[in-house]
């Protein structure tokens, strides 16, 4: 089969597409035929060497991939060989065949592309439980989302106008962005190359913040993020984009009952995967309800992913980037 594996730590040219040996699912396991996969930040920041639990290069990146069941482990009797699915990847989804664990994977109606199911695992559950298990979001809550035209950012958008925000607010960094944010159902966008995040926020908000803020960003928009948050407000950490986030005084948040919750799908998968199973079930619910719509803003071969991870290292990048075997 077709595979793409970082050979060494570095930039997007260190991706090499070569033959590699079709995976044999293990106990729990199954193989799946990809039929799409995606790029996530967590991919770039392992072939950057800075993400928790790097591999040692040569090794297979990817999160997810949606495609067809085509081979079952020993003691898998959940799914059958066929079945159209979407699964979090167990050991890297960028090539024709990837491994999944049976609990970490999804049924797909026949109505759910390709191209959309793959976005199910990474996005479409991490916004819903950034929001509601982290978030702890509940109707009529203020809402900010750092780099909301990304793809967590905009299934966040959308999500959380279903789940009954009274008020969102994303950030981008161009005026296309904004606009786009806003056609997903967001009350407002702010340009953070043009304006003062947390001074806009309290401009929209009355000074009252915001009571759940998402921030995937990190050291650019942590400050930000922290002086927008309201009393009682929980602020959601789920990554760093633009590098690790700056410390926070104790006195900013005890004072007004203020929480910094970290959050990471990667952990779930971990220590919990079975309090995720839940979650991308729930996701595809809403999906099929039409209550949200991931953002699919480029397509490349799987033999180009490099030009991928290019364009979403460029941060002109919107909604998921994905790969196609």
């Amino acid at each position: 089969m077709q595979a793409v594996f970082v050979t060494a730590f570095g930039p997007p040219d260190v991706l090499k597409a070569s033959d590699a040996p079709l995976p044999n699912p293990g106990p729990g396991q199954i193989r799946l035929k990809v039929a799409a996969t995606t790029v996530n930040f967590a991919d770039i920041q392992g072939r950057r060497s800075q993400y928790l639990g790097s591999r040692t290069p040569p090794f297979l990146p990817g999160l997810e991939a949606a495609g067809t069941v085509d081979a079952l482990g020993p003691g898998v009797t959940s799914l059958e060989v066929g079945q159209r699915v979407t699964a979090h990847a167990d050991g890297g989804s960028y090539a024709e065949y990837c491994l999944a664990k049976a609990i970490e994977t999804f049924p797909l109606s026949d109505s759910i592309d390709w191209e959309t199911a793959s976005t199910v695992p990474s996005v479409g559950s991490t916004a819903l439980n950034l929001l509601t298990r982290a978030g702890r979001l509940e109707a009529g809550d203020t809402v900010l989302i750092q780099a909301a035209a990304g793809g967590v950012g905009s299934t966040a958008v959308q999500m959380a106008r279903a789940l009954g925000a009274s008020f969102i607010i994303g950030t981008a960094g161009s005026d296309e962005k904004c606009a786009l944010i806003r056609s997903l159902g967001a009350d407002a966008a702010i340009d953070y190359r043009e304006e003062d995040v947390a001074e806009r926020v309290r401009e929209l908000t009355n000074g009252a913040g915001c009571d759940v803020i998402l921030d995937g960003v990190g050291k650019d928009s942590f400050d930000s993020s922290v002086a927008s948050l309201a009393p009682f407000g929980r602020l959601v950490a789920f990554g760093q984009a633009s590098g690790p986030p700056p410390a926070v005084g104790f006195g900013t948040l005890y004072g007004e009952n203020k929480s910094i919750i970290g959050y990471s799908n990667g952990g779930y998968r971990r220590r919990r995967p079975d309090e995720l199973r839940p979650v991308g079930i729930a996701a595809l619910k809403l999906l099929a309800q039409g209550r949200w719509t991931p953002l699919i803003g480029a397509r490349f071969p799987l033999a180009q992913a490099s030009k991928g991870h290019e364009l979403v290292e460029s941060r002109a990048s919107t909604g998921k980037v994905l790969l196609i075997p």
